[in-house]
């Protein structure tokens, strides 16, 4: 299975997280390739 010739299951770009007037997160990116598992784990 070629993974590259397909488009991403999931795909997000420019990603910000505040917390009331903290920012935790500022401009992440991800993409997640067709087939494949993620896991994302915080506070």
């Amino acid at each position: 299975m070629n993974l590259s010739a397909t488009p991403p299951a999931i795909e997000a770009d420019g990603l910000v997280k505040l917390f009331g007037r903290q920012r935790a997160v500022d401009g992440v990116s991800l993409s997640v390739p067709t087939g494949s598992v993620y896991g994302v784990l915080g506070p």
